[in-house]
């Protein structure tokens, strides 16, 4: 089980690396951006971003941090060549 101190330590990582919360469901969530994630002490709220503005969010989910499963890196992509990073 993940704790909102490993979710915050993840989010302010210098530089952010995007990554992906898996949950016990099965759903996973993209986070490219650390301002669309609220911790909370017992849950997450995360925010899909709205196309025209990668950084403000157009809808929210909850999740509860004992569903959270596991976090894993998402490819780097280098804007303009098409290729994403491992």
């Amino acid at each position: 089980m993940f704790t909102f101190q490993d979710i915050q330590a993840r989010l302010r990582e210098k530089p952010f690396r995007p990554f992906r919360i898996v949950v016990s469901e099965g759903q996973k969530y993209d986070i490219r951006h650390p301002d669309l994630v609220f911790v909370g002490l017992h849950d997450l709220m995360i925010g899909f971003p709205a196309p025209e503005h990668p950084t403000v969010y157009n809808r929210v989910t909850r999740v509860a941090l004992i569903h959270v499963v596991s976090l894993e890196d998402l490819p780097i992509t280098v804007p303009g060549d098409g290729q994403e990073e491992a």
